[in-house]
């Protein structure tokens, strides 16, 4: 018998999003904690999202803000065509920063 523990539905990539969308100001060593990785493997993810356009990055002050691309398509065929505002609207914290943002653009 496979334990909850050993596998999860979501991948890193997916919880990350997950985690910049609750929290556009969060640390990667905030991400890395919450979703179970260390600080640099949240920053390799993080890059990937960037790279793939689902996620923009912006200097405030010392630190980053990060927007997540609601309106774009998940990159997954079975997905159907599905946005990521959607999938975040499931998962994400119900009161993160996501809410109005999912509204605007879907």
């Amino acid at each position: 018998m496979v334990t909850s523990g050993s596998w999860s539905f979501l991948t890193n990539h997916a919880r990350v999003l997950i985690r910049l969308a609750e929290d556009p100001d969060v640390r990667l060593r905030e991400v890395g904690d919450a979703v179970g990785i260390t600080e640099r493997a949240a920053h390799r993810i993080v890059t990937d999202l960037i790279a793939a356009g689902y996620v923009s990055r912006a200097r405030n002050g010392r630190r980053n803000r990060y927007t997540v691309q609601y309106h774009l398509p998940l990159p997954d065929p079975l997905a159907r065509g599905q946005k990521v505002g959607a999938l975040l609207e499931i998962l994400a914290e119900p009161d993160s920063h996501h809410d109005a943002e999912t509204t605007a653009k879907t």
